[in-house]
């Protein structure tokens, strides 16, 4: 699976970070649905805006979760589970969940940025997130950089 589906956390968060350039060698496709776009507001030729069909099931998902989420969810149900759903709020992921798509968060979109090249280490980039006041528990940094072999 090389395509992803992003809800806004991420992009905000590397944005702050000046660290969006990862993505584009993390997947070969990056899609974010129209309230995603509204959100962030970023443009960039990588950043694919798609639109989501299923009106009726993104206003039964915003009753749990907010509409970036909501859109993003859809649009991955719509792409027939070929996708990576990347969601951090634990809400939104756990309703994701439930709905069997493949889920990532922001750490778990560093961990592969490692495992393919596109950074040396995790742990500079987690430092600067925490920094930039991205909400990060202790227990997933610590399990992170386990994984990453950077503990």
């Amino acid at each position: 699976m090389n395509r992803a589906v992003f809800d806004s956390s991420c992009l905000i968060g590397l944005e702050r970070i000046q660290q969006l350039d990862i993505l584009p060698q993390v997947f070969s496709v990056i899609l974010i649905p129209e309230a995603v776009r509204q959100e962030v507001g970023l443009e960039a030729d990588w950043l694919n805006v798609q639109v989501v069909n299923n009106k009726s099931l993104v206003k039964v998902l915003q009753a749990e979760v907010d509409d970036g989420e909501a859109e993003a969810i859809a649009l991955a149900l719509e792409l027939d589970g070929d996708v990576i759903t990347v969601l951090d709020d634990q809400k939104a992921r756990r309703l994701a969940k439930r709905l069997g798509l493949h889920l990532m968060g922001t750490v778990g979109v560093l961990l592969r940025a490692k495992q393919l090249g596109a950074i040396a280490q995790i742990k500079p980039t987690l430092d600067a997130l925490l920094q930039a006041d991205f909400r990060i528990s202790e227990a997933i940094v610590r399990k992170a950089l386990e994984l990453a072999g950077e503990a």
